[in-house]
This record gives C-alpha cells, sequence and structure tokens, in this order.
C-alpha cells in the first residue's frame, strides 16, 4: 500500500545502470535531426517523479549534452506502436491540411509528439510542455469556490443512490436532473480567466474551437475512443486542444461490454459552452467541414497510410469480443466463429457471406439492413467497404453473388480474392465510409 501511494522514486535505488550512466553516445530520444548537432545523453535526474493514475507512468529528466532538461513519460503495461501509428497518420494531416489554402490561412494542424516504443508493452512518450489536462484545470477551478470535483455525481446520487439498478428512462431522468441543477461553465471560465485581456480571450477562444473541430473529424475518422478530461489538454499559452493516449482506435470503445462509447466524437457540454455564443455553428462548424474535405480530396494518400494499421503484425489489435458478436447473432455460431474464440489466427481478407440486395448508385449509397459494419456511412472514402459488403458503385469485376443474393467471391478492401467466411472481428474492424448516414454498427 505504501508502495502505491509513492510520488517519486530514487534512481540509484530503482536503477544504479541509468544513475551511474554519464556522457553517452546515444542521442537523446526524439531529437535527432541530420541537419544539426546531434544532442546527446549526458545523464539522467536522480529523481523519477510518478504520475497518480491508473498505470502509474513515471516522468523521466534527461540532462542534454546542449545543456537542456529532457522530459518523457515512461510507460508501462501497454503497447505504444499504435500510438506511434497514430502519430505518423497525423503528420500526414498536418501536410495535408498545410497544403490546402483554406486551411492553412487558418493554421489548421494536430498537435504531435514523439513517441518511443521499447518493447510490446512500454515505451517513452515526449513530454507535452505548458499543457494542463481538463481534469486538472476543472479541478483547480471548483477549488477555488469550494466546489466538490464531483459535483455532478453527487447530484445523481442525491437523486437515486445507485443508478445503475435504474432503467434506461430513469437513468435519463437522473442525468438530466444533475445537468439542471449544474451550470456547465466551468471551462469556459477558465479560458476567460486565464486570459489578461478580451484581444487574447478570443484569439483563444477561436483557437479552441477550431482545434477541437480538426480532431473531432480526425478521430471520427479513426474510431477514437476514451477521450475523457485526463486525455483531453489544453496549451496555457494558445488555448490549442491536445490530445494524447491513442490505445482505444477504430471503435474498440464502442464495443466495451461496460459503459461502451456511442458517440462519434466527445462534444460534451463543457466542451460546448466554451465555444461560446456561436455554438457548433460558428468557427466549429466551418473548420469540421474544411477538415473532412481535406480528408476526402486526399482519401487515397490517407488509405495508404492506414493500411499500415492493418496489415502491421506488431499492433496487438482488440477488436469484437468473439462470445458478444455469438450471443449477439446466432448465425456466428459457426464453426470459424468458434475457432475465433478459441484464439485462433483469422484473416483480414475474409470476406464475410451475407444476403445483400444489388449495390445501389453512389449517390443513393446506405448500408444494407442486417449488415455489422462498425460504419454504414461517413464523408470521407467510398471504396475501403469490400470486406463485408460491396463497395458502393461496385462492378461485377470485383465481387460475385450466387441466386440468393449472397456475396460469393470478390475482392478485399486491399484487392486481395477470397472466399467468405463467417468472421465477426475482421467484419466489426473494416469499416464502410461512403455517403450516407452513420449508422450504430
Amino acid at each position: 500500500r505504501q508502495i502505491n501511494c509513492l510520488s517519486h522514486l530514487d534512481l540509484q535505488y530503482v536503477s544504479p545502470a541509468l544513475y551511474a550512466a554519464k556522457d553517452l553516445q546515444l542521442p537523446v530520444p526524439c531529437t535527432y535531426s541530420p541537419d544539426r548537432d546531434t544532442v546527446r545523453i549526458k545523464s539522467f535526474s536522480a529523481t523519477v517523479n510518478v504520475v497518480m493514475s491508473k498505470q502509474k507512468p513515471r516522468i523521466v529528466q534527461v540532462n542534454g549534452s546542449d545543456g537542456n532538461l529532457y522530459k518523457f513519460l515512461l510507460k508501462g503495461h501497454e503497447d505504444l506502436k499504435q500510438d506511434e501509428r497514430v502519430m505518423q497518420l497525423f503528420g500526414l494531416i498536418n501536410d495535408l491540411l498545410g497544403a490546402n489554402p483554406e486551411a492553412g490561412k487558418k493554421d489548421l494542424s494536430i498537435t504531435r509528439f514523439a513517441v518511443v516504443p521499447l518493447s510490446s508493452n512500454s515505451g517513452l512518450i515526449e513530454w507535452v510542455p505548458n499543457c494542463d489536462t481538463l481534469h486538472s484545470l476543472i479541478k483547480t477551478y471548483r477549488d477555488s469556490l469550494k466546489v466538490n470535483i464531483s459535483l455532478e455525481h453527487n447530484l445523481m446520487r442525491s437523486f437515486f443512490h445507485n443508478c445503475g439498478d435504474l432503467c434506461l428512462l430513469q437513468k435519463v431522468e437522473c442525468f438530466r436532473y444533475a445537468l439542471d441543477s449544474s451550470s456547465g461553465e466551468d471551462l469556459a471560465r477558465v479560458l476567460w480567466l486565464q486570459s489578461r485581456s478580451s484581444e487574447v480571450w478570443l484569439s483563444r477562444r477561436t483557437i479552441y474551437s477550431r482545434s477541437l473541430a480538426v480532431m473531432s473529424m480526425v478521430g471520427y475518422i479513426l474510431g477514437l475512443g476514451d477521450r475523457h478530461p485526463s486525455n483531453l489538454m489544453l496549451r496555457r499559452s494558445s488555448g490549442r486542444v491536445v490530445h494524447i493516449d491513442f490505445g482505444d482506435c477504430f471503435d474498440v470503445a464502442a464495443f466495451r461490454e461496460k459503459f461502451p462509447e456511442k458517440i462519434p466524437f466527445r462534444l460534451t457540454r463543457m466542451l460546448l459552452n466554451a465555444l461560446e455564443v456561436s455554438g457548433v455553428e460558428g468557427n466549429f462548424r466551418v473548420t469540421c467541414e474544411q477538415t473532412m474535405g481535406v480528408l476526402r480530396s486526399s482519401k487515397d494518400t490517407v488509405m495508404a497510410m492506414l493500411e499500415a494499421f492493418v496489415y502491421d503484425p506488431l499492433i496487438t489489435w482488440r477488436l469484437l469480443p468473439a462470445n458478444r458478436t455469438n450471443r449477439a447473432n446466432p448465425r456466428h455460431n459457426t464453426p470459424s466463429a468458434t475457432a475465433e474464440a478459441a484464439g485462433a489466427p483469422y484473416s483480414f481478407a475474409d470476406i464475410t457471406a451475407i444476403p445483400l440486395p444489388p449495390p445501389p448508385a453512389e449517390a443513393d449509397a446506405v448500408a444494407p439492413p442486417g449488415t455489422s459494419l462498425l460504419y454504414t456511412g461517413g464523408p470521407l472514402m467510398t471504396k475501403w467497404c469490400a470486406a463485408t459488403a460491396v463497395a458502393p458503385g461496385g462492378n461485377a469485376d470485383e465481387v460475385e453473388r450466387d441466386g440468393a443474393g449472397r456475396v460469393v467471391k470478390g475482392k478485399t478492401a486491399f484487392g486481395a480474392v477470397a472466399s467468405p467466411t463467417d468472421s465477426s472481428v475482421q467484419t466489426a474492424f473494416l469499416r464502410t465510409l461512403h455517403k450516407g448516414e452513420r449508422g450504430t454498427g
């Protein structure tokens, strides 16, 4: 119990080898560039701070040969290879936004940071300076007013002591009671109080709205989940929104057994109130449309980058639990599905044999009923859907059907030819994005 409460560790007792390392030839992680002198590791700080969160990551400080101090977050029990891939995708999207004249004028971009995987369950993350999490900002503001950080939760408990036992409509009533009994203006007030003048506040609010919109659209395409207040940060100087922790991608969080996330992106009332008088109809909507337009016009480039996620054998995918899907759909109780549940390998090239009507025209493309896709719509891409259903506008060269209209043979999203199998896991991963409305999967 005392170990769990430690806020710092002495490096000489935890890792004597690192403590004794001096004047190494290794460059400081994430600093190497062929265009400038190499910054090498001079020594490690004698104290390692512990972040009091669930995984207890450590803050490691490295003294560079240039005299600067470099901070990194050492995370364990987590594979950071996926975070590294996400950073590469963000770099590509930043280049696409910078090349667009309208987006370039507004300085639309995503804040990136270096990720260095060290093993399959540990790695280093570059410390993002001058940022605070939404949780810490709201806690500091409420502490100054002597208001409990769990105000809304306490209000719900006062309405009914155990909301988990209520039915859905009663839970909604309990939730609305908590919202009506609190203002939700905390983040908006923080932005105002941290600005030294009205001009600075207006600039911070604009940057906040645009950066929130960009990451909302990119997070929607990526299926990004687990966006709780400790995974959202604000830059102190500009108000720019910074996202961290990209472990839950491709709608993994949407299919959790407990508290699944069914929303496309996080836009709660505190985030909404901080947009001020225009709400979502001002900078937020315009930026969302511009960002999605850039991604749609460069869909082939984005798809080429996303293929790396699918084929990378080093990334451990956490998709739909097979037993949950089998209970929901008896059609999946087949030998192949049983092998999946037992941990047998599966191929992303398989095509699920499901009854489908003839493919609709591109303008009227909607997902046929009974499909188990994560998305039945979206404004970005039109071709990445052949793994379960025919791509909108697909032709006879891409797929063959039997007399009942079922897919019996065809090309996958990446060109491989396969026969149908009954795999719900790959079906959940290979999403469909085409013109239409987003579905629930």
